[in-house]
């Protein structure tokens, strides 16, 4: 991964843009030397995204396993005033 400053970023952006698309290369945005942001290939933005939705499902069944209780729909609309 390559540290690159914004300044830097914003002269070769579309340096960068390519070399993140075809070459694979991420790059993490500097300023002052503090870590602002970071561009990479969108398959590892994709995989990021995957990794999140297979964590929010293990996170949904552990919450169901921690009880047997349910609501109904209607039951939780009516709770919450809808």
């Amino acid at each position: 991964m390559t540290n690159i400053s914004t300044a830097e970023a914003r002269n070769d952006f579309a340096d960068i843009i390519n070399r993140a698309s075809f070459g694979k290369e991420r790059f993490v945005l500097t300023r002052r030397g503090k870590k602002l942001a970071a561009i990479v290939p969108v398959e590892d933005m994709d995989l990021l995204e995957e990794l999140e939705d297979q964590m929010d499902v293990a996170a949904a069944k552990a919450a169901l396993s921690e009880s047997d209780e349910r609501i109904s729909y209607q039951d939780l609309r009516r709770e919450l005033g809808l």
